[in-house]
């Protein structure tokens, strides 16, 4: 088997070829251009000025993430309950820990950030306290909820 002289991914041929590439010239495929007019590519044919129509909704998409911020400001520092079963294993203390039922404070909507909207999956950090055995003090832990995964409770006086 033999090499192509000159190839950047080497192709093998038997060595019946060989004889026949003493006779082959190699050159490179790409020619550089003639002149500057003749290789560039006509304009194209583009609409006159009073055709071409350019809207942006940065604008509006700013006022709705402040509008968005505006109806979230009102939301944080209430009280919620989660209603359905939810798991969390960040809390060190108390490995999966099922938050369904537990009351928190909302701390911070997410869905917003300096000014423009973000995509967060999980929008609203609540603040949770448990009681944990040996502890005199309960234990302080976040977690992120959406809005469908709680509700909110009626006095905001705290949890019972």
């Amino acid at each position: 088997m033999a090499l192509l002289p000159q190839a950047r991914n080497p192709i093998m041929l038997p060595l019946s070829f060989t004889s026949h590439l003493s006779s082959l010239s190699f050159t490179s495929p790409i020619s550089p251009p003639k002149s500057p007019s003749t290789s560039r590519a006509p304009a194209p044919d583009l609409p006159g000025p009073s055709q071409i129509a350019v809207t942006s909704d940065v604008l509006s998409s700013s006022e709705a993430a402040a509008e968005e911020e505006a109806a979230a400001a009102a939301k944080i520092g209430r009280w919620i309950r989660v209603k359905a079963p939810l798991r969390v294993y960040h809390m060190a203390k108390v490995p999966d820990l099922d938050l369904g039922g537990m009351e928190g404070t909302i701390k911070q909507y997410l869905g917003v950030w300096k000014g423009k909207r973000i995509s967060a999956n999980l929008p609203f950090k609540v603040e949770f306290l448990i009681r944990i055995d040996g502890q005199d003090s309960p234990v302080k832990f976040f977690a992120h909820l959406r809005e469908d995964e709680f509700e909110y409770v009626p006095s905001s006086d705290g949890p019972n």
